[in-house]
């Protein structure tokens, strides 16, 4: 079941696709107990649909083998058995279960977070940053929505403890999206 909320006009009514050469779906987690490895997704897909009433309704792909780190041997490791197990589990899923207002701008989307195998509930934050019509007359909607998820919740435990008790990958993962997405006629 796909649950829907009244977004109070927050989005304007119709069917919105990420637009992936102007988006970014982006994670960060803790290395070490020291640094912050920034990563993202090259190959992704989304879609919001807004209807007559304000009723939403948002859910997305990811391709997992596109994680790019900057670092060619972390990205391997990362689409391995240990953490992504991207030939075995090609897709991250995301479907919402609701869209509820949070502010005049604001809402928080809950729903299904399917990864490594494993579906969980999760919540983010987003924020509505503009809406406008490009120079090809598209109408645009500009979000920016952020989120923290567990990997272990999603059975990745990969790790190593290092002496000083930290470990070399933290379990908290920070997510952070900046979508831009076009009306559909």
């Amino acid at each position: 079941m796909n649950a829907t909320a009244t977004t109070t006009a927050v989005v304007p009514t119709g069917t919105w696709k990420t637009d992936a050469v102007h988006s970014s779906v982006g994670f960060a987690v803790k290395h070490l107990g020291v640094s912050t490895v920034r990563g993202q997704f090259t190959d992704f897909d989304g879609t919001l649909e807004v209807d007559e009433n304000g009723s939403a309704t948002a859910h997305g792909t990811v391709q997992t083998a596109s994680v790019d780190t900057r670092e060619p041997q972390r990205d391997e490791h990362l689409r391995s058995p240990d953490f992504f197990d991207a030939a075995q589990f090609p897709e991250l899923k995301f479907r919402s279960t609701s869209i509820t207002p949070s502010g005049e701008d604001t809402f928080e989307i809950a729903g299904d977070l399917t990864i490594h195998g494993v579906t969980r509930e999760i919540v983010l934050d987003a924020e509505l940053t503009g809406s406008d019509v490009d120079t090809q007359g598209n109408t645009r909607v500009g979000l920016e929505i952020t989120g923290e998820l567990s990997r272990k919740d999603y059975g990745m435990t990969f790790n190593a403890a290092l002496g000083s008790g930290n470990l070399v990958v933290s379990d908290k993962v920070k997510l952070a999206l900046d979508i831009s997405a076009v009306k559909q006629a």
